[in-house]
């Protein structure tokens, strides 16, 4: 891929070989991130796992402390009482066959998919469309349930939700530059932590390979597993 002249300027500015501390990782970030808006952070986890083994499949949600400073429109597909209780609890889009016919016809103006169980037999034939965009609602996630009220405060309060690609990488947000750097630091140890949770039983082998941060038009710093695994210990 061609880089544009700033994004290899940028590289400049560190050795992209080396690995870094969290905290000093975060300040780098920070420090090179130069567009005009808000950009967020990301993490980028290597993992050592095989995703085409359905035991190694990683992948769940994680509210982070701090959410992830974006607002997320959330649609929920239901009928009868609980039409009212999603409204009351903030969700943006709430009913559904009308709303099924709308996103089947293409419209997307959400970031987050929830529905409850007896309308899932209509949401199902939205798989192929929801699903390569990671919005199908699911029991693993927590969005398929009767508990609307509760899973849409979560959403809204930064909820991520993550999944191992094929080739074996977890990517999600952790905030946006302009949060602290303390915010960024919390937020992306809570989600490390909750990816060495589902570390699969059975893998043999390094678990973690590799993590990065970036900004989203910077380069991407390596963390220091060292460092990472000492400031998990001291929250747990």
């Amino acid at each position: 891929m061609r880089r544009s002249r700033r994004y290899q300027a940028l590289l400049e500015n560190f050795d992209k070989k080396q690995t870094y501390p969290l905290d000093e990782a975060i300040e780098m970030v920070k420090r090179m991130a130069s567009a005009k808006f808000d950009e967020t952070v990301e993490i980028a986890l290597r993992l050592g796992v095989d995703p085409r083994k359905q035991d190694q499949m990683v992948r769940g949600s994680v509210s982070l402390p701090h959410g992830t400073g974006k607002e997320r429109k959330i649609l929920v597909f239901t009928k009868g009482e609980k039409e009212k209780e999603a409204k009351e609890a903030g969700a943006d889009y709430v009913g559904c066959e009308d709303l099924i016919k709308k996103v089947s016809e293409g419209w997307f103006d959400f970031d987050a998919v929830v529905a409850t169980p007896d309308v899932m037999p209509m949401v199902g034939k939205l798989g192929r469309i929801l699903g390569p965009r990671k919005l199908m609602p699911t029991p693993k996630t927590g969005t398929v349930t009767f508990n609307v009220k509760e899973i849409i405060e979560e959403l809204k309060r930064g909820r991520v939700d993550f999944r191992v690609d094929k080739t074996g990488n977890i990517h999600a947000p952790i905030g946006k530059v302009s949060f602290d750097d303390e915010k960024l630091i919390e937020n992306a140890i809570t989600f490390v932590k909750e990816i060495f949770r589902l570390k699969p039983a059975g893998l043999k082998g390094q678990y973690v390979k590799g993590v990065t941060i970036s900004s989203t038009m910077g380069p991407g710093i390596k963390l220091d597993l060292g460092d990472l695994n000492q400031r998990m210990r001291k929250v747990l």
